[in-house]
């Protein structure tokens, strides 16, 4: 028997039960759908957090926090930074160190107090610094300040600067000109009598940085800036309320590397643990992030099939049904020498038949239900519980291989759910089918 009469005998079966068959395949899709919409939940929020992540980091960045020796994490010399720089697909090293103590910033009739930070501006242009406005120093005493720098400028006087309802400083009180090309002058302190000025230039302004919620008021200056105050409090890192007898070997606070791309970062990464430094990058977070959502995916996958499994249920009673009421048409088949395996392969066809409209019309529902809840469900939270939601969250995503597994499923149910009335059509007696005794 070719395929084409298979399908035949199908289509005339399936036009004699239209509204059976027509339910059937509802329950499918409707399976299905669930199915579908429920794990791209997991997939759409999966997507916000990888983009969110990607978007608030740099993704080629690895943070070294120190180096394991003898057990003991110690921060990074020189000699590490150059060790470092040699490693492959290794585009900058960046090192900073920030003084320890605050010190105070004067621009005109402004005051303020925010922390210094030291950093090496050729490595920093080589990793891809960019500012808001203004150009990078080129002098010792020339300085770049964080985004939020003037917000924390304040105008010198005996009134209240502070509103009562708030607790903020009121907004005329802080610094709102332009801060580049500013003359500054920095106050350092040795002890509690002892002070020191320092007049530095304001030539730029650092790029407002990804995260929301990150303030950057930091001022930046030379290493030679920062060894002035070393110089002058004869402490590390200008530090107060300790004594010692020398600087120790100049080592840095933060150090960062930055791979030639993001394929790079995972080589490199493995490269400085066997070197026991005490790194984090953006992919390890990723790895973590992956992880947690393929195992929810998992588990909202299983939870949908679980509504396909109910499903089959209807299949397996239609097709039960189907052989009953085929029970004549089976007996002829077998009388003129049809083979067993044919028939089972009839009603397998059948129940694949089922299952790929299912699959089809529970995949369409589920694009437009994903567009539905995309719109409809940041507005009901917005408006119902009054929270404004991250800009560009995305609640459902369906990706090809979501469809696909989806669409497998559903085919894998839909042929288990008939084989039993598949095997028992080819156990039907040809006599008694022929007198209707099935």
């Amino acid at each position: 028997m070719k395929l084409k009469d298979k399908l035949r005998f199908i289509r005339q079966n399936i036009k004699k039960n239209r509204a059976r068959t027509f339910m059937t395949i509802l329950a499918t899709a409707m399976g299905c759908a669930f199915l579908i919409v429920l794990a791209s939940v997991g997939y759409g929020l999966h997507q916000s957090f990888v983009k969110d992540t990607l978007e608030d980091q740099i993704v080629t960045e690895i943070e070294i926090y120190g180096k394991e020796k003898d057990g003991e994490y110690l921060p990074l010399t020189i000699d590490d930074v150059e060790e470092l720089e040699k490693i492959d697909r290794v585009k900058a090293v960046t090192r900073k160190n920030e003084l320890r103590q605050i010190p105070t910033y004067t621009v005109d009739d402004y005051r303020g107090e925010t922390l210094a930070v030291s950093v090496d501006y050729p490595s920093e242009i080589a990793s891809g610094l960019e500012l808001e406005k203004g150009r990078l120093p080129e002098k010792a005493n020339e300085v770049l300040v964080g985004y939020h720098f003037t917000e924390y400028l304040f105008f010198l006087t005996e009134e209240n600067i502070y509103d009562q309802e708030t607790g903020e400083v009121k907004e005329e009180y802080v610094y709102s000109d332009e801060i580049v090309g500013k003359e500054i002058v920095m106050t350092v302190k040795k002890d509690e009598e002892v002070s020191e000025t320092i007049p530095l230039t304001i030539v730029g302004v650092m790029e407002k940085p990804t995260k929301d919620w990150e303030v950057d008021p930091s001022v930046y200056i030379s290493g030679e800036v920062f060894r002035q105050v070393e110089t002058f409090t004869g402490t590390p890192g200008g530090e107060l309320g300790i004594e010692t007898e020398q600087l120790h070997t100049e080592t840095f606070a933060s150090v960062s590397v930055y791979a030639e791309n993001l394929e790079a970062v995972e080589d490199i990464v493995e490269i400085l643990k066997e070197d026991n430094y005490a790194t984090y990058s953006v992919v390890s977070e990723m790895e973590q992030i992956n992880v947690v959502f393929t195992i929810a995916k998992a588990g909202l996958i299983l939870v949908g099939t679980i509504a396909l499994i109910i499903a089959s249920i209807g299949i397996y009673n239609t097709m039960t049904m189907a052989v009953t009421e085929r029970a004549p048409d089976i007996g002829i088949m077998k009388a003129i020498g049809a083979n067993p395996k044919t028939i089972k392969q009839i009603f397998l066809l059948e129940s694949s038949y089922i299952g790929l409209m299912g699959a089809f019309i529970g995949t369409v529902v589920s694009y437009v239900t994903s567009a539905l809840v995309n719109v409809g469900l940041p507005l009901i939270i917005e408006t119902v519980f009054e929270e404004q939601l991250p800009e560009g969250l995305q609640f459902s995503a369906i990706p090809w291989s979501l469809v696909a597994i989806s669409v497998v499923i559903c085919l894998i149910v839909t042929i288990l759910s008939g084989m039993r009335p598949a095997k028992r059509a080819t156990q039907i007696d040809v006599l008694k089918a022929m007198r209707r005794e099935v």
